[in-house]
């Protein structure tokens, strides 16, 4: 699932391009021909990859003018400039790149020391083109979670030193396909991120903010082979380790940059299906994309993008892509901070604009996301006090069903640990696309009719597998039994009400027999039923606590969105208001309940039971909300 963000905004946005722009008929003065297939392959090459300029960090003779991190540096310094902001502001520096100019200390270090800045927390993410997008991640859960107020994310590559000719005399000149390939496509530069909490317009844009929405990476290395890689042989059966000095690792190619281009059509074909996921899961809407900034290595790759976007019906049109490859090359993991960073500097926003960033990585294969939306500065500006929970600010109200800090002797420890599965069931149910949709205010009445189609039918079951819980209690549980019969009763009913509800706001399905259960809602039924069977099933207070959780905490913060969205009359939130209304007496029943199973059945015992029980059905509800987005079709529940 992708990381949100509430609280991240994108300040400024800089680069650095080292030396002149070399044209490909000048390349050769930098990354000589090796022998006579070179000519050939290069011809090929730069005739699909579209680059017409890149930049170097050496000279013609192959001297490094710029080290990476000066390269990094260069680019801090510009975005800083160009946002009228002093590096004292930054506390947190986070860095990306596929090597830096040391074996160690990281690259984030080496460029905080290029900057003599002042001391702060500091990440070096190692990778390849999404090492980039991971820096900015880790910048913005940095502020999200309140440790920061800016921070900063730089990405930069100098491939440049692995290609000069000298690189290859120890094997004669003579290399592989592969190796050959990579000469030809990368080059060097740098690109940074000012990211901070929303107090500043961004850079250039008088009256805007650029808000980060989400981040989204995903890794498939266990399912494929290494693409693209240094420091392995060319059979990758060898690691440059592995050998007994520099020279002889040398030698046997496993210092040369490879990539093995007859995998690279997985690369995409993975990616877009996680961006149909994407999609599918309401994260984002091609149609509402207005820049998409693609980092494709090759304009080669355009049409493969396109042609897997399509057969997904998920197009996004081609005059909204953006990229500067064929002046700007391909940089690795500083690519889509450089393409970023010159897209705002030459391009005018406007508000509701949506700017989404995808990253393919050839490395071992991982895709990479990114949403930004830009928003007017008078929107309600987000300038909120450093704090420690990483949650938005409208989930900070819903707190767990009891606190810990109120809670009757003996049942401290219970609670605080129940609290916890609460805060994180909490925090993913507020981001799974139902709940996502109604905070959005993109809840249609048809979407109410579907999730209502297939609650009722869970509802339903509540009585049922309480009254079958209540019977699996023995002779010390008695008075268990008959508070437990009173709550199934005053239940047994309420999948009337909510089917009631369904049919006034429009729904079609005229039997409740008809209605089925999600998977998750099938899943969920199972387990509680299975469980109310088993002799003496204590854990299912664990079970009512999330449930009836739900409908006393986050129930109540919903449903004025829903009432604000939909255009329907108030008597079809009978359900709702009733559960937000009335879980508060349940829940002061649920503390009852749970005393006297402690008196019974001892704290340990009990209380391992009930934990148990929670977490396990915070994860089957989660799976429930996940597919209430999807339409079942009506059927018997049989």
């Amino acid at each position: 699932m992708p990381v949100s963000f509430q609280r991240v905004y994108l300040e400024s946005a800089g680069y650095f391009m080292p030396g002149e722009p070399i044209s490909n008929d000048r390349m050769d003065a930098y990354i000589a021909p090796l022998n006579r297939m070179s000519e050939r392959i290069k011809r090929r090459i730069l005739a699909e990859n579209g680059i017409l300029t890149r930049h170097y960090a050496i000279d013609a003779e192959g001297v490094t003018r710029h080290t990476n991190a000066q390269l990094a540096a260069g680019a801090i310094r510009d975005c800083l400039q160009r946002g009228g902001a002093e590096l004292s502001r930054v506390s947190l520096l986070a860095s990306g790149s596929s090597g830096g100019d040391t074996l160690m200390p990281g690259f984030a270090n080496m460029i905080q020391g290029e900057l003599a800045a002042q001391p702060m927390e500091t990440h070096s993410v190692h990778g390849i083109c999404a090492a980039g997008v991971s820096a900015i991640q880790t910048a913005a859960q940095g502020i999200e979670l309140g440790a920061h107020r800016s921070a900063m994310a730089v990405a930069s590559e100098m491939p440049s030193r692995l290609f000069k000719r000298s690189r290859f005399a120890a094997r004669g000149y003579e290399t592989d396909f592969d190796s050959h390939f990579l000469r030809w496509m990368l080059s060097d530069g740098a690109g940074a991120l000012l990211l901070s909490d929303g107090a500043q317009a961004l850079a250039g844009s008088p009256g805007l903010r650029l808000k980060l929405k989400w981040v989204h990476q995903r890794a498939f290395s266990g399912d494929y082979p290494v693409c693209m890689q240094l420091g392995l042989t060319e059979d990758r059966a060898r690691g440059h380790l592995d050998f007994g000095s520099w020279a002889e690792a040398e030698a046997a190619g496993a210092l040369s940059l490879r990539q093995d281009i007859r995998l690279l059509p997985h690369l995409f074909d993975i990616g877009i299906h996680e961006y149909a996921g994407l999609v599918r899961d309401g994260w984002v809407d091609p149609k509402r994309v207005d820049h998409f900034l693609c980092h494709y290595s090759s304009e080669k790759f355009i049409p493969v993008v396109e042609d897997l976007m399509a057969k997904a019906d998920l197009s996004i049109p081609r005059e909204r892509w953006w990229s500067n490859l064929a002046w700007r090359g391909n940089t690795g993991a500083a690519s889509i901070l450089v393409m970023l960073a010159e897209f705002l500097h030459t391009r005018w926003l406007k508000p509701g604009e949506q700017i989404f960033c995808y990253v393919p990585e050839s490395g071992r294969f991982m895709a990479a996301y990114m949403l930004l939306e830009v928003e007017a500065v008078d929107a309600a500006p987000v300038v909120v006090a450093p704090r420690a929970a990483a949650v938005p600010d409208d989930d900070l109200v819903i707190a767990p069903p009891h606190d810990p800090d109120a809670a009757p002797e003996g049942l401290g420890a219970l609670l605080t640990e129940l609290a916890a599965i609460w805060h994180d069931y909490r925090s993913r149910a507020w981001r799974t696309p139902l709940i996502r949709q109604i905070r959005e205010r993109r809840f249609a009445v048809p979407d109410y009719l579907n999730w209502m189609e297939q609650w009722v039918p869970q509802v339903r079951e509540g009585s049922k597998w309480m009254r079958e819980g209540a019977a699996s209690l023995s002779e010390p549980y008695q008075m268990l039994a008959s508070l437990i019969g009173v709550h199934a009763g005053e239940e047994q009913n309420d999948f009337n009400i909510l089917f009631s509800d369904y049919r006034k706001a429009g729904g079609m399905v005229e039997n409740i027999e008809e209605l089925r259960r999600n998977p998750g809602g099938e899943a969920l039924n199972a387990y509680l039923h299975g469980l109310a069977a088993t002799r003496d099933p204590i854990g299912l207070l664990g079970a009512i606590y999330i449930i009836e959780g739900t409908g006393q905490r986050i129930v109540p913060a919903l449903l004025p969105l829903l009432k604000a969205s939909l255009k329907l009359p108030p008597d079809v939130f009978r359900f709702l208001e009733y559960h937000g209304h009335n879980d508060e007496n349940h829940l002061s029943r649920w503390l009852t309940a749970v005393e006297m199973v402690m008196a019974v059945e001892g704290q340990a015992r009990a209380a391992g039971q009930i934990v148990e029980t929670a977490r396990h059905t915070a994860a089957l509800y989660l799976m429930q909300f996940q597919h209430i987005t999807q339409r079942m079709p009506h059927g018997s529940n049989a």
